[in-house]
């Protein structure tokens, strides 16, 4: 008979029976007890979630305050300019705000009111880009206008719309503090809403354990038998539950469970000690077995020994023994996956981090040095997408084997330490090699990684237009951690890509010193005042016959920090930061103040030519903007030139053609600048209609030096055909000069007639010019211009 069944028929029944007895006497003796447990029990968690829910009226109220000490807010109501204060303060208050919430999505708004309810600023971080205040706090501001109170707190509940905790504070718009009384109708109503996240979760679990929701109301909860509790949330608010009396049924029944259960448990504890009596004929094989297991966990031994038993300890012993191998299969498996990239078998990021660390700690701890070959494949995404994903999963796969098969080969021919090689992500690959300064080991894995994409790369017998571009880093003379080598290995590699693609460029000084300047020209556009580090140069455009039809005005900036800085260096930072519109407002500003001055140098019909960013075309403000600019200085629009560069036509949205329709109707003048820069199309000539084109100098150096006027005339016909006047940029030679004056171009510009000047150099070098062209040689002009303007 086994121990299950002896157990059963002699023990067990009787020891059961008497601890269910027990049990069931206890359930009743403990009713009450249980009953006061789960009152104080409720009652503690409902002061927990009435502290959590002062905690978020504290963190809104700290939220608040934090804005009004800061100065991003009263920049914003301290601005007058309504546009630029919602252009670029408008961004700034957001990041301020947004910086409040440790957490970047959490739901957090934030309005200003005027003294009679009307909204003059939100802001909502919402999934909801186009939110605006609802109406229960439209309401709220309303009712709090119409009072005396100069502060107030309100937990506004759900009406379909969020719930929220509102914190509403009147400002002096000047001091930034509470008003008076008597001021409170010239003050702003600054409110800032929370979501309280915290206690709804805890509102909700309540819910769902007890079955009864919390309730705000303005009284306490009158006392009653059943399970229930109110505590205090503020002034006239309490938080009240009362809980059904089928929860403490259901507590009761599940008190009844776990006597029952505990009774089981002490059956068998009791049925166990009795056991031990016949410990030798029965337990004894199970002791053993539990030794073996045990040693096996706590790594002693390899495998579980047999017992040598028969019956069921035996066959027990057995199978625990083939589950653990079992076990330990699975767990190499489950490990060597976890290290694995699924698609090359090579090591994925994970591992690479894991190992480069211990590399690199080495390398730190005992000397020496390691290289990180960090490799991108160029024009991938182009083979993807033109011969579908599964080209391109060959393509990787068969470029991991053969980056292995060449890294190795020179490992084991220099006697190396094997390179750790990885897929970090797409198509980008890792090589970290151990080798010793000098020796050449990395330019040679870089060159044989390289030789693999001559004439393409062949997979399958078909070759692909991809290449590679490595960046190389070395540990230590590079960086001292794992992210540091990869990141400044991936600033080597970008850098081969603007060197041409399939190179490799070593990380260097020069690339650090970029990086930085860069971040250093974005930090001083952010402070910049433009009124004290930028001025304007004016280049002039002249006609055929050498007169000054026009100048293009150019913005240059001496930084006290770094000195003179390109526009080719800072304008595309100022795009890519959002900083381009307080440039370009600067600029539209300056130049047509400007203005009347290089009128009075060249003559009442002088146009200047503006230069903006792309980027402004997509808002509607910057038509407003010009126009106000007119006003301000007096000029009309005909004597100004909008110049846009050719990109612009790549992608145009409604917005950006309606903005650019609007300015022509308004008699602006708009040219398309750098023509022939690397986006130029008959299409978008025939397309995109505007009164000039400015041919790039580049295209203007290439024509020339080809003496290809054939084309050059076709090109200047065609703009032409479409009512555009054509201006030859980059005249620096008087054979440009003739070639564009051949091919029937209408004006010219470079440095032949003369470089970009400040207004006083412009004034002399138009005396200077006036001086040299007397009168009488008016009638030889048009022949003898570019001699003329060549020594000017």
């Amino acid at each position: 008979m086994t121990l299950s069944k002896r157990a059963l028929f002699l023990i067990f029944p009787v020891v059961l029976a008497g601890y269910f007895l027990a049990a069931l006497s206890a359930h009743y003796a403990e009713k009450r007890s249980i009953r006061a447990l789960e009152q104080a029990k409720l009652s503690q968690r409902l002061e927990h979630a009435a502290a959590v829910f002062q905690n978020e009226v504290q963190r809104s109220e700290g939220f608040l305050n934090a804005l009004l000490n800061g100065s991003a807010l009263r920049q914003f109501v301290a601005e007058t300019d309504e546009r630029y204060r919602v252009a670029a303060l408008g961004v700034r208050l957001q990041e301020s705000i947004r910086s409040l919430s440790d957490d970047p999505i959490a739901y957090l708004s934030f309005a200003i009111l005027d003294a009679q309810g009307e909204v003059r600023y939100y802001f909502e971080n919402s999934w909801d880009p186009f939110a605006q205040i609802d109406r229960p706090q439209s309401a709220l501001a309303r009712k709090l206008v119409a009072s005396k109170r100069l502060s107030d707190l309100t937990y506004l509940e759900p009406t379909g719309v969020r719930p929220r905790i509102v914190y509403s504070l009147f400002v002096d718009p000047v001091t930034f503090r509470r008003p008076l009384p008597s001021s409170k109708s010239k003050a702003l109503l600054m409110q800032i809403a929370v979501l309280p996240d915290r206690f709804l979760q805890m509102q909700a679990a309540l819910k769902k354990e007890y079955g009864a929701d919390i309730v705000l109301q303005p009284w306490p909860l009158a006392v009653t038998d059943g399970l229930s509790a109110s505590v205090p949330l503020g002034p006239q608010l309490y938080a009240t539950i009362a809980v059904p009396e089928a929860y403490f049924d259901a507590q009761m029944l599940q008190q009844k469970m776990q006597l029952a259960f505990g009774a089981f448990v002490m059956s068998l504890i009791s049925i166990y000690l009795i056991v031990l009596l016949i410990r030798r004929f029965i337990t004894g094989p199970i002791a053993r077995l539990d030794a073996n297991v045990t040693a096996v966990m706590t790594g002693e031994h390899d495998e579980i020994k047999g017992t040598g038993t028969a019956g069921e300890i035996g066959r027990l012993t057995q199978n625990i023994r083939e589950l653990h191998r079992q076990s330990l299969n699975s767990l190499l498996l489950a490990q060597q996956k976890s290290w694995t990239d699924t698609l090359t078998g090579i090591a994925n990021r994970g591992r690479f981090n894991t190992l480069a660390a211990g590399v690199v700690d080495d390398v730190l701890t005992s000397g020496g040095k390691c290289s990180l070959l960090f490799i991108d494949i160029d024009n991938f995404k182009f083979v993807n997408d033109k011969y579908g994903h599964e080209v391109g999963d060959d393509l990787l796969k068969t470029l991991a084997t053969r980056i292995t098969d060449c890294v190795e080969t020179i490992s084991g021919r220099r006697g190396q330490a094997p390179a750790i090689i990885a897929r970090l992500s797409g198509d980008e690959f890792a090589v970290l090699a151990r080798s010793q300064p000098g020796d050449g080991t990395v330019r040679e894995m870089s060159s044989a990684i390289l030789a693999l994409f001559d004439g393409g790369f062949e997979v399958s017998d078909k070759r692909y237009p991809v290449t590679a571009s490595i960046g190389v880093a070395v540990c230590p003379g590079d960086a001292t951690t794992v992210a540091e080598l990869i990141s400044n290995a991936d600033a080597a590699m970008y850098q081969a890509k603007s060197g041409g693609k399939n190179r490799s460029a070593r990380f260097s000084r020069a690339i650090h010193d970029k990086r930085t300047r860069q971040r250093q020209i974005q930090e001083e556009l952010r402070a910049i005042d433009p009124n004290e580090q930028f001025h304007l140069v004016y280049m002039p455009i002249v006609n055929t016959k050498g007169q000054v039809t026009g100048c293009e005005a150019l913005l240059r900036w001496h930084s006290p920090v770094l000195g003179n800085v390109t526009p080719d260096e800072f304008v595309p930072i100022a795009e890519s930061s959002g900083l381009f519109s307080k440039i370009d407002w600067w600029v539209i500003d300056k130049a047509m103040g400007d203005c009347h001055q290089l009128k009075a140098f060249f003559g009442p019909d002088t146009v200047v030519a503006i230069n903006i960013s792309s980027a402004e075309l997509h808002s509607s403000a910057i038509n407003d903007y010009f126009s106000e600019c007119l006003e301000r200085h007096g000029l009309g629009p005909e004597s100004i030139d909008i110049e846009l560069t050719e990109t612009f036509a790549v992608k145009v949205s409604d917005q950006l053609r309606e903005n650019i329709e609007e300015l022509r109707r308004k008699g602006f003048r708009l040219s398309i600048d750098d023509f022939g820069a690397g986006y130029t199309s008959v299409q978008q000539i025939i397309d995109y209609a505007a009164d000039t084109i400015k041919l790039d100098r580049a295209l203007v150096a290439d024509l020339t030096a080809s003496h290809a006027l054939p084309v050059l005339k076709a090109v200047v016909a065609l703009c032409h055909a479409k009512d555009m006047g054509v201006v030859g940029e980059g005249v620096d030679t008087p054979e440009k000069l003739a070639m564009l004056t051949a091919a029937g171009c209408d004006r010219f510009q470079g440095y032949l007639i003369s470089k970009p000047l400040a207004l006083d150099d412009l004034a002399i070098w138009a005396l200077t010019r006036t001086a040299r062209h007397a009168p009488t040689r008016a009638s030889n002009r048009f022949r003898d211009w570019p001699a003329a303007v060549s020594e000017a």
